[in-house]
């Protein structure tokens, strides 16, 4: 299905947590946890008061590596009723300083799919094991670099019940292991963004099609890369901006899919 439709500052984590509603006990806590020998410093959060297990939520970080805008979705994630974990792909205390090291950090994940669907799959296996989860019912959703995070998540086979990719990268080395896919797909995508094209976007929904995996992609008018993000900047003829309408809509697109899916 596709649906086209036409600076605000990253909130705190303090603030966010103040946000949700009273009944909300948001905890929050770091994680460490490993993939082979790599230690890795997740973010877990998740409503304290809540009784029961509850849906899981893997949450990717952009190219920059785990910062506070990953963990502000978690906490808000978690006030929704779900049990979310920041991911630390990169590694702990491993952080992008500018955008040349970003782009060199990012490049290396996604030019080695095995490793990269290994420590993605690691953030997977930990949230899966929280006493809180319930296992059957996990999701992943990643935002740039963490959007293609999570397909490839998904293309490994781990058995999650819907990824969501916000404006990530949609091409793969492997499309042919769309097959191994168990869950359904969403893809938030900016309709203008430069760095995902058509012919990208195609090959996508060709692949997706051709594993008959269930998947939604919306396109949002104008909006380009990182439309999410507020740190972005709002000049789109830089190919990366924030659009405060794309990212109200995307979040409740990505409600209604968890809503679906978890019926």
């Amino acid at each position: 299905m596709r649906i086209t439709s036409d600076i605000l500052p990253v909130l705190a984590l303090a603030l966010a947590a103040a946000a949700l509603p009273a009944s909300a006990a948001v905890k929050t806590e770091v994680v460490e946890y490993k993939d082979g020998d790599q230690i890795c410093e997740g973010f877990l959060a998740y409503d304290d008061a809540a009784k029961g297990k509850l849906p899981g939520v893997v949450v990717v970080h952009e190219w920059m590596g785990l910062g506070d805008y990953a963990k502000e979705r978690a906490t808000k994630l978690a006030g929704l009723g779900y049990v979310a974990f920041a991911a630390d792909i990169y590694g702990k205390g491993i952080r992008a300083k500018d955008t040349k090291e970003a782009g060199a950090l990012a490049g290396k994940y996604k030019g080695d799919l095995p490793l990269l669907r290994s420590r993605a799959r690691a953030a997977f296996d930990t949230l899966a094991k929280n006493g809180r989860v319930d296992a059957a019912r996990i999701f992943a959703i990643g935002y740039c670099f963490g959007g293609t995070t999570v397909l490839e998540l998904a293309r490994s086979g781990a058995p999650l019940a819907g990824t969501v990719s916000f404006h990530g990268g949609l091409a793969t080395k492997d499309p042919a292991d769309a097959k191994n896919v168990k869950g359904r797909v969403l893809v938030l995508h900016g309709a203008a963004d430069p760095y995902v094209p058509p012919a990208e976007v195609a090959a996508f929904q060709k692949e997706m099609d051709d594993a008959k995996v269930d998947w939604q992609m919306v396109h949002y008018a104008g909006a380009v890369h990182s439309f999410t993000n507020p740190g972005a900047g709002t000049d789109p003829s830089k190919g990366a901006a924030y659009d405060a309408k794309a990212d109200r809509r995307s979040w409740e697109a990505m409600k209604a899919f968890f809503a679906e899916t978890t019926k």
